[in-house]
């Protein structure tokens, strides 16, 4: 294993907190792997960038020569992390988490090496405690700690509903700790309460406390909020690798360094070296994001698929080209309406451009919609259907083409 000081380098790359980060140097100085514990709750089927920050955190760990465990929450999603939430999530069947953890562990291991790393579910002892012992363990903490924590205190100096289950939910995550003996646990830096429950139910319990580490909330490519699915600005991991490099090259440049640290594969000292062309002037934002983008396909689609997503990105954006393989279309779902006209906002939907009319319309008003390659004027729903024909493409922005056949 590396020193304790070239591994602390790695390890604190991209990281948020560590507490306490002299324990940590103990542990790394005993010169044997330390076992590194990420839970995630499978609350939706598909994860984007933002949910592999951790992960690649934990992979530069096994790189390191640690081990990971990976906990599926299939007994705390069926609570629900109340975690940077203003009210109580909607509960989740048990149907449901199991779909999703299968499709979840699939996708992480695109990123972890699966020689170097234990999966388990807490459902596995989660589900199987009974009153004795889970009067046992909410023994060791107290309800006004509880409230102390920044989501909950809001919500009850605002009047708004809190759930009682809802306070069990840190109590449980700090028992998988105990359960699976972790050394460091990691997360999001809205997780820090839960770690710290972590550590502190292990030293109640006699244990060695575990380490908390968190990583930063990924900004989504709007470059304003955190990235979210609900929020429109992610990038997932299961995106096709033409979508995935053309919405990297649309983050804002000063998010490049960044996006570096926390989704690529590069090297740290690499890393450094960017941030230093941007504080010295000398990065070109361009050729970086293009570097990103090609780096993040190889990583989630295999060798060689950045390079093809940079040629299909260079021919349709800078040759003025449209893509060789849009999704084909029959000419026959051109449907007039009433007035002989065609809706153009439902033709849209129809064509897997957007997924409403209203979003229809408003691609339409903000001129990005064009038909071979005219654009349509802003409030021109109903067109012409001598407009189409078999060969006619349909165009919204950069990235979303459909041809008729």
């Amino acid at each position: 294993m590396l020193p304790v000081e070239e591994q602390l380098k790695v390890i604190t790359s991209g990281t948020m907190q560590i507490v306490p980060m002299d324990e940590l140097k103990k542990k790394l100085e005993r010169g044997v792997p330390l076992n590194i514990k990420l839970g995630v709750d499978p609350t939706s089927p598909d994860l984007h960038l933002g949910h592999a920050v951790p992960l690649r955190k934990m992979r530069q760990f096994q790189d390191l020569g640690h081990h990971v465990t990976l906990i599926i929450g299939n007994g705390t999603a069926l609570i629900g992390d109340p975690s940077g939430r203003d009210s109580t999530r909607p509960p989740l069947t048990e149907e449901q988490v199991e779909k999703n953890a299968q499709t979840y562990v699939s996708q992480a291991m695109k990123v972890l090496d699966p020689e170097k790393t234990s999966i388990v579910h807490n459902g596995d002892w989660l589900k199987p405690l009974n009153l004795a012992k889970m009067l046992e363990l909410m023994s060791k903490f107290n309800v006004a700690r509880i409230l102390e924590r920044e989501d909950f205190h809001n919500r009850y100096a605002n009047g708004q509903s809190i759930a009682l289950h809802e306070f069990i939910y840190p109590v449980l995550q700090a028992y998988d700790s105990v359960v699976v003996k972790a050394d460091l646990e990691m997360g999001g830096n809205d997780q820090i309460f839960n770690l710290l429950a972590g550590r502190d139910l292990m030293r109640a319990m006699g244990m060695e406390p575990q380490v908390a580490l968190t990583v930063p909330l990924l900004v989504g490519t709007d470059g304003v909020k955190k990235m979210s699915k609900s929020y429109g600005n992610y990038v997932g991991l299961t995106d096709e690798p033409n979508d995935m490099y053309g919405k990297l090259m649309s983050i804002p440049d000063e998010l490049v360094p960044a996006y570096f640290r926390l989704c690529s594969t590069l090297p740290v000292a690499e890393i450094d070296k960017i941030d230093e062309q941007f504080k010295d002037g000398t990065a070109d934002p361009y050729a970086l994001k293009r570097q990103l983008a090609r780096n993040i396909c190889d990583l989630y689609h295999g060798e060689g698929a950045g390079d093809a997503a940079q040629a299909s990105f260079d021919a349709q954006f800078k040759k003025n080209e449209a893509p060789e393989n849009m999704p084909e279309f029959p000419l026959s779902v051109v449907q007039t309406n009433d007035e002989g006209k065609v809706y153009l906002a439902k033709l849209l939907v129809d064509l897997g451009i957007c997924k409403s009319a209203g979003e229809g319309r408003r691609l339409i008003d903000g001129g990005g919609v064009k038909i071979d390659g005219k654009p349509v004027e802003p409030k021109c729903y109903n067109v012409d259907p001598a407009l189409f024909s078999a060969g006619t493409t349909v165009q919204s922005g950069k990235r979303h083409w459909a041809k008729l056949v």
